[in-house]
């Protein structure tokens, strides 16, 4: 999953950006300003955007209000030291939809962005079951036929994306838009290592090639 962070605390930006890398598994971008963030809102397939409201040069009610009337419908978790009822509502009237003011527990933000991500994919449940593969996204462990292991970074961000879209065919460029930051070497070949890697790991059928396509996870039944 990709997450776009909208803070101009660049300090409290890096260390959401570490909490979520770390935790979730996410690639995760940030913009400092409004009008960057709206930017690169827009012009990129995020699956979360967290967004700060006092911005320079474009405030995050506006910004919010802007990328709703574009018709991008990317969750937004908003993160903000204002916390009267009036700023909320409007925040919420605008298209956000989840609100957590600041001070705030980096454990609880994880949580409410794990569960913002599951919502958009029509996912609520946690666990995620495609065949014989059981994805834990609350401890980020895989199981498969009885056992259960903690994939590296990468493999599982892949197989959490795939599960998020079982019984879709999913493009490798689609993939590289959702599991990489800007900051990433996106070499041409790396899917087809992390599809062969995870193949290798829960059986060959697992994941299928749809020639010309992308691929499909099955968690095929042995």
């Amino acid at each position: 999953m990709r997450a776009l962070i909208i803070e101009d605390e660049e300090r409290l930006a890096h260390s959401i950006r570490r909490m979520l890398e770390e935790h979730t598994s996410f690639a995760v971008d940030i913009a400092t300003d409004g009008d960057g963030g709206l930017h690169m809102a827009l012009a990129n397939p995020y699956d979360l955007i967290l967004l700060d409201l006092m911005l320079p040069h474009l405030d995050g009610l506006a910004l919010l209000e802007k990328l709703r009337a574009a018709g991008k419908r990317t969750p937004v978790l908003v993160l903000t030291a204002r916390d009267t009822t009036q700023d909320i509502i409007r925040g919420l009237d605008l298209g956000c939809d989840d609100y957590l003011t600041k001070p705030f527990k980096m454990a609880e933000l994880c949580a409410r962005a794990k569960a913002l991500v599951r919502r958009a994919y029509d996912r609520p449940d946690p666990v995620l079951k495609v065949g014989d593969v059981e994805i834990n996204t609350a401890t980020r462990t895989v199981t498969c036929r009885g056992k259960t292991e903690r994939l590296p970074a990468m493999e599982y961000r892949l197989l959490e994306y795939l599960a998020m879209r079982a019984g879709e065919v999913v493009s490798k460029t689609d993939m590289i838009e959702h599991l990489y930051d800007f900051d990433s070497d996106r070499f041409s070949n790396v899917v087809e290592v992390y599809v062969s890697s995870l193949r290798r790991r829960f059986g060959a059928e697992t994941i299928q090639t749809i020639r010309g396509q992308g691929y499909i996870l099955t968690g095929a039944h042995t």
